[in-house]
């Protein structure tokens, strides 16, 4: 019989308190995959933290049986032999009163025995639709965890049938040591089928108990549901109101078939204060603040006023500024729809124009589920400005006043919305406008499309891709709002490009304007590779076209732009720096240095 053996040095230490010196770990049979469970199982293998004075290294010596064979139990081993030696005593010996003061070697070793098999593998009854966990099979091996699988599942099966009081009426399971084999019965009892009764609420301190109930929707004399606990759960949630909420089901059942719930709030501080910073080498710096009421009428409502300043430094353009006030209530209409208010005022001054706008929108967001939701809102669009001649010689004044109807769906199946290695992102928006004083009427049509694929270990290695899609209809370059016109250049688009250096040239009285395009494709590529669990290198390539009338209809042009990047894992998001310069097209030469939290998408 071979043997995994795992050696590990903690270290000699002055204290005579600390005194575990070297843990033996060995794994008969030479299995490394059951050697690595035994070890993230092992109590003592958690000593490498620091805590290894003598009582907790006797303590966790103790807990090591325990642990070791729950772990062997669940892959399958119900004959095992595990001694853990401490200074020459087995662990199990020493006497609560006779802790040594140091302990200097342990030897754990592991005898896992055979791998048993089910001899019979059966919960009953079951739910219609009930899926058994794969592997909880006559002849499959006999894993633990299969069984406690199974009987949960059973018995969500039975609970979202409406039986929220599904429980284990009797189990039989028995290990015949010398057949090898795992014989596994459980007999369910499914309960009576209920519906959703009274609703507690508790833990509010300035939210309306009324709006706790509205917001959370549960669905009082409809069929218990633990899909719709979820649900109330989340909207409750979503609110950014409370900073723990939880759903409990009454002990008792109210006649004739009402459950009671009791929802469960702790309520966040009323006020947050943000912050947040960009830097370009060529866009410049972005900086934005943003302060927010989480609950300004005691019904959940978020009140926010935002304000960012941009291009500060910028070489090719002035600065940009915006102040923002915005009013969202949730729970409105029904529990999944949102209401908002907003209002904006924006000053750009960029390298071919100056501006400025104001909006003023209501709008709702609908949440179909967690990765669903659609929105649409009515605005006022007000811009005023002058365009000004590529050669600076002359200008010309536009203004726009449209009445927009935005609508827009955002389907995020991304697994991290910082970090994403798996899953897609999908943002669209078609917004018909219609002019008045002069302004033109049309539509604007565009799209965010993002995929993400890891593999290796951890996803060690990951390939994203982007593609932006948009296009204005109706109205051409010249009486478009600037805000609707594309651009492309920069972090959002083509990295290693100047900021918005891509547009359309018109001519107007013998004069060149650069103006955004109406039709635009945008395109990005990124390998990211974890080099420690901390730190990720990443080379990515984009590439940008505009188009005045129509997509490739010749009076546009592109560009591309490459580079590498850096990134650090913080916890809450990558710290992301990247270098990049023109790959194609005429619009930029030298490099370009990008810094900002999280992935560029």
């Amino acid at each position: 019989m071979s043997t995994a053996v795992l050696l590990v040095g903690v270290g000699a230490v002055a204290d005579d308190s600390k005194a575990l010196e070297t843990l033996n770990f060995s794994v008969a049979g030479g299995n490394e995959a059951l050697t690595a469970r035994m070890r993230g199982a092992s109590a003592l293998f958690a000593l490498q933290k620091g805590q290894d004075a003598s009582d907790e290294v006797i303590a966790a010596a103790r807990a090591e049986y325990g642990r070791l064979i729950g772990a062997l139990y669940a892959a399958g081993y119900y004959s095992p032999v595990i001694s853990v030696i401490i200074d020459g005593r087995e662990a199990s010996t020493i006497a609560p009163l006779d802790v040594p003061a140091t302990v200097k070697t342990v030897t754990v070793t592991v005898t896992p025995g055979p791998q048993f098999v089910f001899s019979d593998a059966v919960v009953a009854p079951l739910a219609p639709g009930t899926v058994l966990p794969e592997g909880f099979l006559r002849g499959d091996m006999a894993e633990s965890d299969l069984v406690r699988q199974a009987v949960g599942d059973g018995i969500e099966g039975w609970r979202n049938q409406g039986h929220a009081k599904a429980a284990v009426a009797g189990q039989n399971v028995v290990a015949d040591h010398a057949a090898q084999t795992l014989a596994a019965r459980v007999q369910l009892d499914p309960g009576p089928r209920l519906r959703f009764g009274a609703v507690s609420v508790t833990g509010n301190e300035r939210t309306r108990e009324n709006r706790v109930r509205r917001i959370a929707g549960l669905p009082e004399g409809e069929v218990f549901s633990p899909v719709e606990l979820k649900r109330a759960s989340d909207r409750l949630r979503r609110t950014g109101t409370f900073t723990s909420v939880s759903i409990t089901e009454a002990d008792a059942i109210t006649a004739p078939d009402l459950l009671g719930t009791t929802v469960s709030v702790v309520e966040d501080k009323l006020r947050r204060i943000s912050f947040g910073a960009e830097i370009s080498s060529l866009e410049g710096a972005q900086l934005s603040a943003a302060w927010m009421h989480r609950n300004l009428f005691g019904g959940a409502e978020r009140f926010k006023i935002d304000g960012e300043v941009r291009n500060l430094g910028a070489p090719d353009s002035g600065v940009d500024y915006a102040l923002g006030v915005s009013l969202d209530r949730p729970a409105t209409f029904t529990p999944d729809t949102t209401l908002r208010f907003a209002t904006r005022i924006e000053h750009l001054d960029e390298q071919d124009y100056r501006a400025d706008s104001f909006t003023l929108n209501v709008g709702v967001t609908q949440y179909v589920s967690e990765t669903l939701t659609f929105r649409g809102d009515i605005a006022y669009e007000y811009e005023n400005g002058k365009a000004v001649s590529t050669n600076k010689a002359t200008a010309f004044a536009f203004k726009n006043q449209h009445l927009s109807l935005p609508l827009g769906v955002t389907w995020d199946r991304r697994n991290s919305k910082t970090d994403a290695t798996d899953g897609f992102y999908l943002d669209a928006e078609v917004k018909p406008f219609f002019g008045f004083g002069g302004g033109a009427s049309g539509a604007r049509i565009s799209s965010d499309m993002r995929a993400y694929f890891g593999f290796g270990t951890d996803d060690r290695f990951v390939l994203a891709g982007r593609l932006q899609v948009g296009a204005v209809l109706g109205a051409d370059v010249l009486r478009a709002r600037r805000d609707d016109l594309f651009y492309s250049g920069g972090g959002g688009t083509v990295r290693g490009q100047p900021y918005q250096s891509l547009g359309v040239n018109v001519t107007v009285g013998g004069n060149t304007f650069k103006v955004g395009g109406t039709h635009f494709i945008g395109t990005s590529l990124e390998a990211r590779v974890k080099v420690t669990p901390k730190i990720g290198v990443v080379g990515f390539v984009d590439a940008g076209r505009i188009d005045g009338d129509g997509f490739f209809d010749g009076s546009g042009d592109w560009h591309a732009g490459a580079g590498l990047g850096l990134r650090y894992d913080t916890g809450f998001g990558p710290i992301r720096l990247d270098v990049a310069g023109p790959v194609g097209g005429t619009t930029g030469k030298g490099g370009q240095i990008y810094v900002g939290l999280g992935q560029s998408f």
